[in-house]
Protein backbone atom coordinates (compact mmCIF):
# COMPACT_ATOMS: atom_id res chain seq x y z
CA UNK A 1 0.00 0.00 0.00
CA UNK A 2 1.42 3.36 -1.03
CA UNK A 3 2.23 5.98 1.85
CA UNK A 4 0.27 8.72 2.12
CA UNK A 5 1.31 12.04 0.97
CA UNK A 6 -0.31 14.16 3.70
CA UNK A 7 -1.41 12.68 7.00
CA UNK A 8 -2.45 14.54 9.88
CA UNK A 9 -3.27 12.23 13.00
CA UNK A 10 -5.05 13.40 16.15
CA UNK A 11 -4.44 17.10 15.45
CA UNK A 12 -5.62 20.20 17.67
CA UNK A 13 -4.37 23.65 17.05
CA UNK A 14 -5.13 25.93 20.03
CA UNK A 15 -4.84 30.03 20.47
CA UNK A 16 -5.05 31.18 24.08
CA UNK A 17 -8.81 29.39 24.88
CA UNK A 18 -9.74 29.61 21.18
CA UNK A 19 -9.71 25.66 19.62
CA UNK A 20 -8.85 26.33 15.93
CA UNK A 21 -8.75 22.48 14.82
CA UNK A 22 -9.76 19.69 17.41
CA UNK A 23 -8.41 16.41 16.60
CA UNK A 24 -8.34 15.94 13.02
CA UNK A 25 -7.80 12.83 11.34
CA UNK A 26 -7.23 13.18 7.65
CA UNK A 27 -5.00 11.33 5.21
CA UNK A 28 -4.61 12.19 1.51
CA UNK A 29 -3.58 9.30 -0.84
CA UNK A 30 -1.39 8.96 -4.31
CA UNK A 31 -3.86 9.68 -6.94
CA UNK A 32 -6.45 11.69 -5.10
CA UNK A 33 -7.35 15.65 -4.97
CA UNK A 34 -9.70 17.05 -2.30
CA UNK A 35 -12.10 19.87 -1.81
CA UNK A 36 -11.92 21.20 1.60
CA UNK A 37 -15.88 23.46 2.16
CA UNK A 38 -16.49 24.44 5.61
CA UNK A 39 -17.97 28.18 6.81
CA UNK A 40 -16.14 31.10 7.77
CA UNK A 41 -14.03 29.92 11.12
CA UNK A 42 -14.28 26.10 10.46
CA UNK A 43 -10.93 25.87 10.36
CA UNK A 44 -10.03 25.42 6.69
CA UNK A 45 -6.75 27.46 6.70
CA UNK A 46 -4.84 27.23 8.97
CA UNK A 47 -5.10 23.18 8.24
CA UNK A 48 -4.03 24.08 4.99
CA UNK A 49 -1.03 26.31 6.84
CA UNK A 50 -0.30 22.39 8.63
CA UNK A 51 0.22 21.15 5.63
CA UNK A 52 2.07 23.55 4.04
CA UNK A 53 4.67 23.72 7.50
CA UNK A 54 3.57 26.99 8.13
CA UNK A 55 2.44 26.52 11.78
CA UNK A 56 2.94 23.75 14.57
CA UNK A 57 0.02 21.70 16.01
CA UNK A 58 -0.48 22.15 19.51
CA UNK A 59 -1.02 18.33 19.22
CA UNK A 60 -0.83 15.52 17.31
CA UNK A 61 1.17 14.80 14.57
CA UNK A 62 1.60 15.99 10.66
CA UNK A 63 3.31 13.82 8.70
CA UNK A 64 3.99 15.25 4.48
CA UNK A 65 5.85 13.10 2.24
CA UNK A 66 7.12 10.45 4.15
CA UNK A 67 8.31 12.96 6.74
CA UNK A 68 7.00 14.25 10.28
CA UNK A 69 7.06 17.88 11.07
CA UNK A 70 9.39 18.29 14.02
CA UNK A 71 11.57 15.55 12.70
CA UNK A 72 12.52 17.11 9.39
CA UNK A 73 14.29 20.16 7.68
CA UNK A 74 11.71 22.07 7.28
CA UNK A 75 13.61 24.03 5.02
CA UNK A 76 13.86 21.42 2.65
CA UNK A 77 10.93 19.55 3.08
CA UNK A 78 8.99 22.78 1.90
CA UNK A 79 10.04 22.86 -1.35
CA UNK A 80 8.75 19.66 -1.55
CA UNK A 81 5.20 21.37 -1.34
CA UNK A 82 3.31 23.71 -3.65
CA UNK A 83 1.59 25.93 -1.69
CA UNK A 84 -0.28 29.04 -2.75
CA UNK A 85 -2.69 31.61 -0.82
CA UNK A 86 -4.57 34.90 -1.91
CA UNK A 87 -2.36 36.85 0.82
CA UNK A 88 0.37 35.33 -0.72
CA UNK A 89 0.33 37.95 -3.98
CA UNK A 90 1.07 41.16 -1.75
CA UNK A 91 3.89 39.51 -1.06
CA UNK A 92 5.66 40.51 -4.25
CA UNK A 93 7.08 44.07 -5.46
CA UNK A 94 4.55 45.09 -8.28
CA UNK A 95 7.15 45.57 -10.85
CA UNK A 96 8.47 41.92 -10.84
CA UNK A 97 7.88 40.14 -13.94
CA UNK A 98 5.18 37.63 -14.08
CA UNK A 99 8.50 34.89 -15.06
CA UNK A 100 10.37 36.25 -11.86
CA UNK A 101 7.02 35.32 -9.42
CA UNK A 102 7.31 31.65 -11.13
CA UNK A 103 10.70 31.22 -11.53
CA UNK A 104 11.65 32.48 -7.79
CA UNK A 105 9.83 29.60 -6.64
CA UNK A 106 12.93 27.12 -7.29
CA UNK A 107 14.09 28.45 -3.78
CA UNK A 108 11.27 30.13 -1.98
CA UNK A 109 12.68 33.15 -2.86
CA UNK A 110 10.42 36.45 -3.70
CA UNK A 111 13.13 38.44 -5.93
CA UNK A 112 15.52 36.74 -8.40
CA UNK A 113 18.47 38.40 -7.18
CA UNK A 114 18.73 36.07 -4.37
CA UNK A 115 19.58 33.62 -5.81
CA UNK A 116 21.10 31.98 -9.44
CA UNK A 117 18.96 30.91 -12.21
CA UNK A 118 19.80 29.44 -15.73
CA UNK A 119 18.07 29.49 -18.77
CA UNK A 120 16.33 26.04 -17.85
CA UNK A 121 14.77 28.00 -14.92
CA UNK A 122 13.55 31.03 -17.14
CA UNK A 123 12.40 28.46 -19.90
CA UNK A 124 9.96 26.38 -17.31
CA UNK A 125 8.90 29.51 -15.65
CA UNK A 126 7.83 30.35 -19.29
CA UNK A 127 6.27 27.40 -20.20
CA UNK A 128 4.18 26.64 -16.55
CA UNK A 129 2.91 29.81 -17.14
CA UNK A 130 1.91 28.89 -20.85
CA UNK A 131 0.21 25.73 -19.09
CA UNK A 132 -2.63 27.58 -16.85
CA UNK A 133 -3.14 30.59 -19.66
CA UNK A 134 -0.78 33.31 -19.01
CA UNK A 135 1.63 32.33 -21.87
CA UNK A 136 0.93 36.18 -22.99
CA UNK A 137 1.97 37.47 -19.66
CA UNK A 138 5.20 36.27 -18.65
CA UNK A 139 6.89 39.83 -19.13
CA UNK A 140 4.28 41.59 -17.56
CA UNK A 141 4.78 43.18 -14.27
CA UNK A 142 3.03 41.50 -11.49
CA UNK A 143 1.25 44.35 -10.43
CA UNK A 144 -0.43 45.24 -13.50
CA UNK A 145 -2.10 42.04 -13.88
CA UNK A 146 -5.67 41.24 -13.37
CA UNK A 147 -6.97 39.19 -9.81
CA UNK A 148 -7.51 36.75 -11.95
CA UNK A 149 -4.09 36.53 -14.13
CA UNK A 150 -2.03 36.73 -10.77
CA UNK A 151 -4.45 33.89 -8.99
CA UNK A 152 -3.26 31.92 -12.11
CA UNK A 153 0.62 33.08 -12.15
CA UNK A 154 0.65 31.85 -8.75
CA UNK A 155 -0.55 28.33 -9.51
CA UNK A 156 2.04 28.34 -12.04
CA UNK A 157 4.71 29.02 -9.41
CA UNK A 158 3.02 26.12 -7.26
CA UNK A 159 4.17 23.82 -10.30
CA UNK A 160 7.89 25.12 -10.39
CA UNK A 161 9.73 23.28 -8.06
CA UNK A 162 8.27 20.05 -9.56
CA UNK A 163 6.09 19.45 -6.46
CA UNK A 164 4.90 16.49 -4.79
CA UNK A 165 1.49 17.77 -3.76
CA UNK A 166 -0.82 21.45 -4.37
CA UNK A 167 -2.17 23.41 -1.82
CA UNK A 168 -4.47 25.98 -2.84
CA UNK A 169 -5.92 28.03 -0.10
CA UNK A 170 -8.97 30.04 -1.90
CA UNK A 171 -7.42 31.04 -5.22
CA UNK A 172 -10.35 32.26 -6.70
CA UNK A 173 -11.50 34.63 -3.87
CA UNK A 174 -11.91 38.21 -4.75
CA UNK A 175 -11.93 37.33 -8.64
CA UNK A 176 -15.38 38.33 -10.92
CA UNK A 177 -17.09 35.06 -12.51
CA UNK A 178 -14.85 35.42 -15.22
CA UNK A 179 -11.65 34.74 -13.35
CA UNK A 180 -13.61 32.36 -11.28
CA UNK A 181 -14.04 29.94 -14.21
CA UNK A 182 -10.92 30.52 -16.04
CA UNK A 183 -9.26 29.33 -13.02
CA UNK A 184 -12.19 26.59 -12.24
CA UNK A 185 -11.14 25.61 -15.87
CA UNK A 186 -7.07 25.46 -15.44
CA UNK A 187 -7.42 23.83 -12.26
CA UNK A 188 -9.94 20.87 -14.57
CA UNK A 189 -7.04 20.38 -16.66
CA UNK A 190 -4.25 20.28 -14.39
CA UNK A 191 -6.46 17.18 -12.93
CA UNK A 192 -6.73 15.32 -15.76
CA UNK A 193 -2.98 15.97 -16.19
CA UNK A 194 -1.75 12.85 -14.88
CA UNK A 195 1.63 14.30 -14.37
CA UNK A 196 -0.25 16.79 -11.80
CA UNK A 197 0.25 15.53 -8.00
CA UNK A 198 -2.18 15.17 -5.47
CA UNK A 199 -3.88 19.07 -4.88
CA UNK A 200 -5.86 20.09 -1.86
CA UNK A 201 -8.34 23.00 -2.65
CA UNK A 202 -10.11 24.99 -0.11
CA UNK A 203 -13.17 26.85 -1.02
CA UNK A 204 -16.17 28.43 0.53
CA UNK A 205 -18.44 27.55 -2.34
CA UNK A 206 -19.30 24.24 -4.31
CA UNK A 207 -19.71 25.99 -7.45
CA UNK A 208 -15.58 26.35 -7.29
CA UNK A 209 -15.05 22.65 -7.16
CA UNK A 210 -13.28 21.83 -10.20
CA UNK A 211 -14.14 18.40 -12.07
CA UNK A 212 -11.95 15.78 -11.71
CA UNK A 213 -11.99 16.46 -8.13
CA UNK A 214 -12.08 13.33 -6.33
CA UNK A 215 -12.69 13.55 -2.59
CA UNK A 216 -14.53 16.36 0.07
CA UNK A 217 -13.49 17.08 3.53
CA UNK A 218 -16.22 18.96 5.87
CA UNK A 219 -15.08 21.05 8.40
CA UNK A 220 -17.77 22.97 11.00
CA UNK A 221 -16.30 24.54 14.03
CA UNK A 222 -12.66 22.80 13.92
CA UNK A 223 -13.91 19.22 13.72
CA UNK A 224 -14.65 16.90 10.80
CA UNK A 225 -17.80 16.87 9.64
CA UNK A 226 -17.58 14.34 6.91
CA UNK A 227 -14.55 12.92 4.38
CA UNK A 228 -14.33 10.98 1.95
CA UNK A 229 -14.96 10.16 -1.74
CA UNK A 230 -16.86 13.46 -3.41
CA UNK A 231 -19.78 11.25 -5.04
CA UNK A 232 -20.81 10.23 -1.47
CA UNK A 233 -19.46 13.18 0.77
CA UNK A 234 -21.55 15.53 -1.16
CA UNK A 235 -24.96 15.41 -0.13
CA UNK A 236 -27.72 18.19 1.10
CA UNK A 237 -27.74 16.46 4.28
CA UNK A 238 -23.84 16.59 5.26
CA UNK A 239 -23.72 20.16 3.62
CA UNK A 240 -26.78 21.62 5.37
CA UNK A 241 -25.49 20.00 8.78
CA UNK A 242 -21.90 21.91 7.96
CA UNK A 243 -23.30 25.58 7.17
CA UNK A 244 -26.50 24.96 9.80
CA UNK A 245 -28.33 25.39 6.53
CA UNK A 246 -31.10 23.56 4.87
CA UNK A 247 -29.23 23.26 1.42
CA UNK A 248 -30.00 21.14 -1.91
CA UNK A 249 -27.50 20.47 -4.33
CA UNK A 250 -27.37 19.37 -8.01
CA UNK A 251 -24.74 18.92 -10.26
CA UNK A 252 -24.45 19.04 -13.97
CA UNK A 253 -20.81 18.15 -16.24
CA UNK A 254 -19.41 18.31 -13.65
CA UNK A 255 -20.35 21.44 -11.78
CA UNK A 256 -22.24 21.45 -8.39
CA UNK A 257 -24.32 24.48 -7.33
CA UNK A 258 -25.97 24.83 -3.67
CA UNK A 259 -29.29 26.61 -3.13
CA UNK A 260 -31.12 26.69 0.12
CA UNK A 261 -34.67 25.72 0.81
CA UNK A 262 -37.45 28.79 0.48
CA UNK A 263 -38.37 29.50 3.87
CA UNK A 264 -36.08 27.13 5.91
Amino acid sequence: MNEPVLHLEDVSVRRDDTVLLNRIDWRVEPGQDWVVLGPNGSGKSTLLRLAALHLHPSSGAVHVLGETLGRADTRLLRRRIGYAASALADSFRPGIDAADVVMTARFGALEPWWHDYDDADCERARGLLKRVGCGDRTDHAFGTLSSGERQRVLLARTLMADPEILLLDEPTAALDLGGREDLVATLAGLTADPDTPPMVLVTHYVEEIPPGFTHCLMLAEGRVAAAGPLDQVLTDEALSDCYGLDLRLSSEAGRWTVRPVPGS
